[in-house]
């Protein structure tokens, strides 16, 4: 294809995409994860007894299993940001979160080509005083569904079983 018949593709692209700063149409993203690594945060919550706050999750990428609340940065946006939005959206709520990941994980799914490259950064974060799931009328297999978890399911999400080390 020539440079001159793709530049004009991507301006017609680009003409659906409004502000990338609110994030990508679900076409443009998924494509976009077939051409490059995605950078994510992971919200790692763990309550006075030490269990892990996990959230159930069920998509046609990765399945039917238990997963830690994440999030993928948007352009622009610093991992702070992309913290409390992803806190917000999947638990409800803000969280207090360390400065720093305790681990930056590369995941690579070689057999999957779309959404199979991220690049994870692991935070620890704590729930305000007082917090109390609120899973709105959300059945366990329902996505979304959060729940404290002492040890790790079995029923984890393959793609997150490098966090079974976190489990005490």
């Amino acid at each position: 294809m020539k440079l001159r018949g793709l530049n004009g593709l991507l301006q017609e692209i680009d003409q659906y995409v409004q502000n990338p700063e609110d994030g990508l149409p679900e076409e443009i993203f998924l494509f976009a994860t077939e051409i490059t690594p995605m950078v994510n945060v992971d919200l790692l919550i763990r309550d006075a007894e030490g269990s892990i706050l996990l959230s159930w999750r069920d998509d046609p990428f990765y399945g039917k299993g238990w997963h830690v609340p994440g999030g993928i940065l948007r352009l622009k946006e610093n991992f702070e940001e992309r913290i409390q939005k992803t806190a917000q959206n999947e638990i409800g709520c803000s969280v207090e979160s360390a400065d720093e990941p305790i681990e930056v994980v590369p995941i690579i799914i070689k057999e999957m080509k779309t959404r199979g490259h991220f690049i994870t950064f692991v935070y620890e974060c704590r729930l305000p005083a007082g917090f109390e799931i609120s899973n709105a009328g959300r059945k366990e297999t329902d996505a979304g569904y959060l729940k404290w978890h002492k040890t790790c399911p079995d029923n984890m999400l393959s793609v997150h079983q490098f966090y079974r080390k976190y489990f005490r």
